[in-house]
C-alpha cells in the first residue's frame, strides 16, 4: 500500500491514542495500513497550475481523450438493472463525445467562465480533474481496495478490482469518480446484487509516468499552464507565484493564500491551482454556472422524456466546485473505518485480481451497448 500522509494534530493524539495496539498488530502481521496512518515524504509528485496562462485551448482535453478514452471499454449489451432498483444505470456510452464535465469517458474538462472581478468581468479558464490528495479517503475508505495511491502520489482505481459501488465518489469532497455500468467484475458475479459497473477518473497518465514520461495534459498545452514535479518544491513555486499574484491584483502579500487552491483542501493535495483573483469569487462564479447549466440540462431531459439518470444528470453532474475544503480524513471516525477497511481491502483487491483472470479467460465476447439499437441514452 503507498505511503501518505501526516495527520492533523489533534485527530493523531485523539485517533493513535486508541488504535496504536491494532496498528501495530496489522503492521506485524504484514498487512498494509491505510494511508492515514502513514507519513508523507514530501516527494509525491505534485502538479502546478498558473491559471492566468490558460486560453482555454482544451488540448489537454483532447490529449487526454486520445491517450485513454479507449482504454475505457462499452457496456454488455444488457446491462443488468441493479437491486434495489434505486440504485441508477449510469451509462455514458453513447455520449464518448461529451467534454464539459467529467464522465467515465472524460477525465478532464476545462471550465470557461466570465468571474466578477473589481467590477469587471474577468475571463478565465480552469483546467478540472482529479485532486490526487495527500492522504485521499477513495484510498482510504474503499473496501475493497480498488482505489489505490502509489508512492509517487498518484491515486489511481483499479478497473480490474472495482464493482462500481461509488463509495470513492461519495467521500471525495469533490465527487470527481464517475460510473460506467455494465462493465467490469461484476458481470462475472452477480449482476444484479454484487455491483454497478467501474468507476473511472484521472489516474495522471501513470502508465506514462512509470516510463519516465509526463502526463498527456501537460506536455500537449501551448501555454505551459502546467508543470509537474516533487510536491515540497511545488508547494514553494506555488506560494512565491501566488505572492507576485496577490501584490499584483492591488491585495495584501500577506493574503496571497487567497489567490491559492490545493494547497491546504482535504489536507493538501497534490494538484496547485494558482489564479490572478481570490478563489473565493472563482468558486462563486463556478456555482453559479453550475447551476444555471444544470437548470438548462434537466429541463432538455425532461422535455425528450428523459429520467436524470439516463441524462446523467445525477450528483454533481461530473463539475466539481472550488470551494474550501476541511481536511476529510482528519475526522476520528473516518481514520478508525479506515484502518479497519485496511486488510480487508487488500484481501478483497487480491481475490478481485483472481477473479478478473478467470472471468477474462471464460467470458465470451458480448456485443458492447453502444452499437446496439435501441440502447440506453
Amino acid at each position: 500500500m503507498p505511503e501518505t500522509k501526516t495527520l492533523g494534530s489533534l485527530s493523531r493524539r485523539g485517533f493513535l491514542k486508541g488504535t496504536a495496539a491494532a496498528a501495530a498488530g496489522l503492521a506485524v502481521s504484514g498487512l498494509a495500513l491505510p494511508q492515514a496512518v502513514q507519513a508523507a515524504t514530501g516527494q509525491e509528485l505534485c502538479t502546478l497550475l498558473d491559471l492566468s496562462r490558460c486560453i482555454g485551448c482544451e488540448a489537454c482535453v483532447d490529449g487526454c481523450r486520445d491517450a485513454w478514452q479507449a482504454t475505457v471499454p462499452d457496456p454488455v449489451a444488457n446491462i443488468p438493472q441493479p437491486f434495489p432498483e434505486r440504485v441508477p444505470i449510469e451509462d455514458w456510452s453513447r455520449r464518448k463525445d461529451v467534454q464539459d464535465r467529467l464522465t467515465p469517458y472524460n477525465f478532464l474538462y476545462v471550465e470557461h467562465l466570465e468571474v466578477p472581478h473589481k467590477g469587471q468581468e474577468q475571463e478565465l479558464h480552469i483546467p478540472r480533474r482529479c485532486m490526487h490528495c495527500v492522504n485521499a479517503p477513495c484510498t482510504n475508505l474503499c473496501p475493497f481496495g480498488a482505489c489505490q495511491t502509489e508512492s509517487n502520489g498518484v491515486t489511481h482505481i483499479d478497473q480490474d478490482v472495482c464493482l462500481g459501488g461509488a463509495k470513492c465518489k461519495t467521500v471525495c469532497p469533490w465527487h470527481i469518480p464517475q460510473r460506467q455500468s455494465g462493465v467490469g467484475i461484476y458481470l462475472n458475479l452477480m449482476p444484479q446484487m454484487a455491483g454497478n459497473g467501474v468507476m473511472f477518473k484521472c489516474h495522471r497518465c501513470l502508465p506514462l509516468l512509470e516510463k519516465g514520461q509526463q502526463p498527456r495534459c501537460i506536455e500537449v498545452c501551448p501555454q505551459k499552464v502546467q508543470s509537474i514535479g516533487p510536491r515540497d518544491g511545488q508547494l514553494k513555486k506555488a506560494e512565491a507565484l501566488a505572492r507576485q499574484m496577490a501584490v499584483k491584483d492591488g491585495a495584501p502579500e500577506d493574503k496571497w493564500g487567497d489567490y491559492v487552491y490545493g494547497l491546504k483542501e482535504n489536507g493538501g493535495t497534490g494538484t496547485i491551482y494558482v489564479a490572478p483573483m481570490p478563489f473565493s469569487e472563482i468558486n462563486a462564479a463556478i456555482m453559479k454556472d453550475h447551476q444555471e447549466k444544470a437548470k438548462e440540462e434537466r429541463a432538455a431531459a425532461a422535455q425528450a422524456g428523459l429520467k436524470p439518470e439516463q441524462a446523467g444528470l445525477l450528483g454533481n453532474l461530473g463539475r466539481p466546485p472550488m470551494g474550501r475544503v476541511a481536511n476529510s480524513m482528519e475526522n476520528a471516525e473516518k481514520l478508525t473505518l479506515a484502518l479497519m477497511i485496511a486488510p480487508v481491502a487488500g484481501l478483497a483487491a487480491g481475490l478481485g485480481k483472481f477473479l478478473a483472470k478467470v472471468g477474462k479467460l471464460t467470458q465470451k465476447p458480448v456485443a458492447p451497448a453502444s452499437k446496439q439499437e435501441g440502447g440506453r441514452s
